[in-house]
């Protein structure tokens, strides 16, 4: 029996459908006391002025944290920000029973600060974007 399909983008809900369809299957294989352990992470910095200078976005995960985003303002680099921010999801994902954490950087974005706080290279693509590498760390914490 062939089935007639028709494929087009997604709305918000269909995605949301999809993504939890995935989660609803993944479950049946995760160990069950750490089942439903999902949960987004965060943190944001200001200045004096209430202005933000950054941020880490990040997702709890079963037994680990995976950070998405890591930004420090420019301005404001080479302060010791990013390190607060990046010690501050290791302390956060140690209170949670995690066991490690998981990011990725691009070339011309900060490998050296990651590898410097004791992440390690676990996979590397290189010309992505074109001309640089993206590179994907993972650091035991627990």
């Amino acid at each position: 029996m062939t089935l007639r399909t028709q494929m087009s983008r997604s709305s918000r809900d269909e995605a949301r459908l999809i993504r939890n369809k995935l989660i609803e299957f993944n479950a049946k294989h995760v160990p069950a006391d750490i089942r439903t352990q999902y949960e987004e992470i965060n943190l944001i910095l200001k200045n004096e002025d209430g202005q933000v200078i950054g941020g880490l976005l990040s997702v709890l995960c079963w037994n680990w944290v995976e950070v998405d985003i890591l930004w420090v303002d420019q301005r404001y680099r080479g302060m010791g920000y990013g390190s607060q921010l990046l010690g501050e999801i290791e302390q956060i994902a140690n209170d949670k029973g995690c066991t490690f954490i998981q990011l990725n950087t691009f070339t011309f974005q900060a490998p050296q600060f990651y590898e410097k706080h004791g992440y390690e290279v676990v996979g590397v693509i290189d010309d992505a974007p074109r001309g640089f590498k993206h590179y994907y760390y993972k650091k035991n914490i627990n």
